[in-house]
């Protein structure tokens, strides 16, 4: 009997069907069907009840499926354990990350430590959409704000400001904003996540906040398409300074309206559970911290952000 045949049986038994299992482990169906006829060849008893339209745990099944699942998740474990012993890096990493920072920084990142460490392999899930560890078989997630589960576990990465900008381009055709109700001018660019249009921004300085409405001229499911909007001059967004980052180094943006501050954001590195913190995952969580750190280091010595920044994350 393999351990991956009893793996193929537990996820049919979890999806309640071959076929959406086989999606789940990118195989084909008939691979995933003929790994549950070798399990029940084996075992000399069917696990499954099927009809043409439903697929369901049969007696035998609801007995044994239980126990290989806890005896698959000791061997893991023990695996883990090994590993983490011998500070072995290597494995795949399966990993989320937001469109606008996983494409022009945190993918760059990886690459270098797949570089540094060949025994190591990639699969990434590049969306801006709230992600399902389980659906999209990923083992961490590199997300702004912390783990919205309390089954999940996350390694906060920095501190991130959130910064109003625009083209120089637009700025020369445009009147430069000096207040917030001066956005009501404006052309705003807007991150959409499903239905829920985000077109509401808020400001504040030290005496009070400030809740504004801009006109929503384009807005998009994907950040960096915002981020290439706001490049080319058609309006304001406001944006992570460490997705543009790049942007305000090199001029392509500018921040505005330096005087009031726009609710910071915090990266985090999520992980569906404990098990899956390997050596392999501490690296990276040391990586990401030392990158973004060198990049707001540099936003600060630009003037772009304030180096209060740099001590929160020391905090962390």
């Amino acid at each position: 009997m393999q351990l991956e045949d009893l793996r193929v049986v537990l996820n049919v038994a979890e999806f309640r069907s071959i076929t959406a299992a086989a999606r789940h482990l990118d195989m084909q169906m008939a691979t995933a069907s003929a790994a549950v006829k070798r399990i029940e060849t084996a075992l000399g008893v069917e696990l499954f009840v099927r009809t043409t339209r439903h697929l369901r745990l049969s007696s035998a099944g609801e007995r044994y499926l239980p126990q290989c699942a806890e005896a698959l998740s000791l061997l893991e474990q023990a695996k883990q354990t090994i590993h983490n012993d011998l500070d072995v890096i290597n494995g795949e990493i399966r990993i989320a990350v937001s469109s606008d920072f996983g494409r022009n920084l945190a993918v760059p990142w990886i690459d270098d430590f797949m570089t540094q460490h060949p025994e190591v392999t990639c699969r990434v899930h590049i969306s801006d959409s709230n992600i399902d560890f389980y659906r999209d078989a990923l083992d961490m997630a590199l997300r702004y704000g912390p783990p919205a589960d309390s089954n999940l576990y996350g390694f906060k990465i920095c501190n991130v400001p959130r910064l109003l900008v625009a083209s120089p381009s637009y700025i020369d055709q445009n009147e430069m904003p000096q207040q917030p109700k001066d956005l009501l001018s404006h052309k705003g660019l807007f991150y959409q996540l499903q239905e829920i249009l985000n077109d509401t921004w808020r400001f504040f300085d030290d005496e009070r906040s400030y809740k504004v409405k801009p006109k929503a001229y384009c807005a998009a499911n994907d950040g960096d398409l915002v981020r290439r909007w706001c490049v080319a001059g058609k309006g304001v967004a406001i944006k992570s300074s460490l997705d543009i980052a790049n942007d305000l180094l090199s001029g392509r943006l500018v921040p505005l309206m330096q005087d009031y501050k726009v609710p910071q954001g915090e990266l985090w590195l999520i992980c569906s559970s404990r098990q899956t913190i390997t050596p392999t995952v501490r690296l990276l969580r040391d990586l990401f911290r030392e990158r973004t750190q060198a990049v707001l280091t540099k936003l600060v010595a630009n003037g772009v952000i304030d180096a209060s920044i740099l001590e929160e994350t020391k905090r962390k």
